[in-house]
């Protein structure tokens, strides 16, 4: 089986105690940092499976630190933690790469749930990157992806994605043609179905469409099929 390396950066201690404890039945090592340059230096000292990220920690903020994360060529998981009352910067950690949040209060319960829809997505991805038919590097019309750096570019231009934009893209690239539904997507790109998310498959493709499509209106890339879901292509 294999071992799951998480970091935890928080500074609230008994919160990331807990979180330790409880992460530690799924996971074989979870380490802690409580302020936010230790937490940069640990998650840029090695791979990790996942980071969870408070957003708000002494020394350099959880934004700040994702941003860091997020320019290097390797990629981690990035879960983050955040307030109640701080939606805008729940959005800009999305925007900015992180994978999903959870608000606190959390209940242990759903924080696990979480972190195990991150790695079955995250080994889903894995498979269909190494499946030997597969290309690392999907070209389609002037639209150009590259698996190994995660980057999408069109007509020779880079496109800015956020991870799950990515994978989501990514996904689609890989099965041309293949019709799928909101909740085949949220299996197989979010890790997990629960009913009530097929909003965001919709907001996410609408994202999408607006950074790739030349005429979002009319889209070329991201096909919608009336009553079934969407596809890649014609």
């Amino acid at each position: 089986m294999e071992t799951k390396s998480v970091l935890v950066i928080e500074d609230e201690l008994d919160i990331a105690r807990l979180i330790r404890l409880h992460l530690l039945e799924c996971c074989d090592q979870v380490e802690l940092a409580d302020n936010g340059l230790d937490g940069l230096k640990l998650a840029q000292s090695r791979d990790w499976d996942l980071i969870l990220l408070d957003l708000r920690l002494p020394g350099m903020n959880g934004l700040d630190i994702c941003k860091q994360l997020r320019s290097r060529q390797s990629y981690v998981p990035i879960l983050m933690l955040t307030a109640k009352s701080s939606e805008l910067d729940r959005v800009l950690g999305l925007e900015i790469g992180a994978d999903d949040y959870l608000t606190k209060p959390f209940s242990v319960q759903e924080l696990v749930a979480r972190v195990k829809a991150i790695f079955r997505r995250c080994e889903a991805m894995r498979k269909v990157q190494q499946d030997t038919t597969q290309q690392r590097l999907i070209r389609y019309q002037d639209l150009e992806l590259d698996a190994d750096k995660r980057q999408a570019r069109r007509q020779g231009d880079a496109v800015e994605l956020t991870a799950r934009e990515f994978d989501l893209l990514f996904h689609f690239a890989s099965h041309p043609g293949r019709v799928f539904s909101r909740a085949q997507l949220l299996d197989c790109v979010w890790g997990y179905g629960h009913d009530g998310y097929e909003h965001t498959v919709n907001s996410h493709i609408n994202r999408l469409r607006s950074k790739i499509e030349p005429d979002p209106a009319h889209p070329i890339y991201i096909l919608t099929v009336w009553g079934v879901g969407y596809r890649f292509g014609q």
